[in-house]
C-alpha cells in the first residue's frame, strides 16, 4: 500500500509539473522573434589592397575566369536567443545571426600575383601573394569575351586589355605631441621606469598627424573596345601563355 501511495504521488508530481512548465514553453515559443535581414553587395569595387612593401614591378596578370559572386546576404537570427547569448557571452556568436547567400551574379575574376616581404606568421617564408578583382561581364567588349574562350591565350596580350593603376592615400592617426607633452625625468629600475622625482607626473598631449597608409590600394579597369585582339598563344607550355580555369 505505501509503494502504491508513493507511486500516485510521483505521477501527480509529475503531471502538475508539466502542468505548470507547458504554459512557459508556450510563452518561450510565442515570444520567439526570427528576423530575416537581406545585405546587398557590391563585388565590382576593381579595387585590392597590397601591403605597403610589395614591389609594385613584380605586379603581372595570372588568370582571368567566369564566375559566380554573391550579390546578396541573408541574416537569419532568433533575435531572443542572440539577445541571451550576448548576455552569456559578451564576444556573441559567428552563427548568431546566421549568413547565407542569397543570391549570386555573374562575374569575371582577374587575378594577379606580386612579390612582397614574407609575413612572419608564415614558417616557409613564402613572397608570392596573389589578389583578385571582379568585373561586370559587360565591362568587357563581346569579341574580348568570346576571345577568352580560347583555352590557351597571350598573356601579354590579354594584360593589354586592362590597366593598373596605384596609389598609396594618407591616413590620420593618433600619435604623441612631442611639443606640447611634458615627460619626467626618470631611469630604468629592475626594468619599470621610475621617476627620479616621485611627485612629478607625466603630461601627455595627443595629436592627429597624416601619414601613409600600410596599404597601396590597386584599382584595374577595362581598356575600351579598342584595345589590342588576343592572340591565341600557339605553344601551350609557354610560359606567357595564359590558360582558361
Amino acid at each position: 500500500m505505501f509503494q502504491s501511495l508513493l507511486t500516485t504521488i510521483r505521477v501527480a508530481t509529475f503531471l502538475s509539473g508539466a502542468l505548470l512548465l507547458d504554459p512557459f514553453l508556450q510563452a518561450a515559443e510565442t515570444s520567439k522573434q526570427v528576423t530575416a535581414q537581406v545585405e546587398e553587395l557590391n563585388p565590382f569595387t576593381h579595387l585590392a589592397q597590397i601591403p605597403a612593401g610589395a614591389r609594385l614591378d613584380s605586379i603581372r596578370l595570372e588568370k582571368i575566369r567566369s564566375v559566380n559572386v554573391p550579390a546578396a546576404i541573408k541574416r537569419d537570427g532568433d533575435a531572443t536567443y542572440c539577445g541571451q547569448l550576448a548576455f552569456r557571452d559578451p564576444g556573441g556568436s559567428m552563427f548568431c545571426p546566421s549568413a547565407n547567400i542569397d543570391s549570386t551574379v555573374a562575374a569575371y575574376e582577374v587575378t594577379y600575383s606580386y612579390t612582397g616581404s614574407a609575413t612572419m606568421a608564415d614558417e616557409f617564408g613564402n613572397r608570392y601573394f596573389t589578389f583578385s578583382v571582379y568585373l561586370r561581364p559587360d565591362e568587357l567588349a563581346p569579341k574580348f569575351r568570346e576571345a577568352l574562350s580560347v583555352r590557351h591565350r597571350n598573356r601579354s596580350d590579354v594584360a593589354a586589355h586592362f590597366t593598373l593603376n596605384t596609389y598609396r592615400e594618407p591616413v590620420r592617426r593618433v600619435a604623441i605631441d612631442s611639443i606640447q607633452s611634458k615627460f619626467c625625468a626618470g631611469n630604468f629600475v629592475d626594468g619599470s621606469w621610475m621617476h627620479v622625482n616621485p611627485s612629478c607626473q607625466d603630461d601627455v598631449r595627443y595629436t592627429m598627424v597624416s601619414s601613409p597608409s600600410d596599404y597601396i590600394t590597386v584599382r584595374i579597369d577595362t581598356m575600351s573596345e579598342s584595345a589590342p585582339g588576343i592572340a591565341v598563344q600557339r605553344a601551350p607550355h609557354s610560359r606567357d601563355s595564359l590558360t582558361k580555369q
